[in-house]
């Protein structure tokens, strides 16, 4: 990766970090991304939150529409990546036990 792709992607990062609700979120995504890169996003995470609860291939395919290759690659990222999915996952479920 090129020196300005990885400090364009930290500004990226920086920027995320200082949204503070859910609105500011929402307006920031929807005027950089695609309705369908947002969805993809979304996606993903549902997937991993699946695979997580030890759903099949069959039935995330079925309830989300997510392609078999989808759920492999957000697969092998949750057993093998950087950790990110299981970070958000156990903040999320944390979340949802504090409301």
């Amino acid at each position: 990766m090129q020196k300005n792709n990885h400090d364009d992607l930290e500004k990226l990062y920086q920027a995320i970090l200082l949204l503070k609700n859910t609105e500011e979120c929402n307006a920031f995504f929807t005027d950089i991304c695609t309705t369908q890169e947002l969805y993809s996003i979304a996606q993903r995470l549902e997937v991993a939150k699946k695979l997580a609860n030890g759903d099949s291939y069959i039935d995330i395919n079925k309830s989300t529409g997510a392609s078999t290759a989808t759920i492999s690659r957000v697969s092998k990222y949750l057993n093998f990546g950087y950790n990110g999915y299981k970070l958000i996952l156990e903040r999320l479920k944390k979340d949802e036990a504090e409301r």
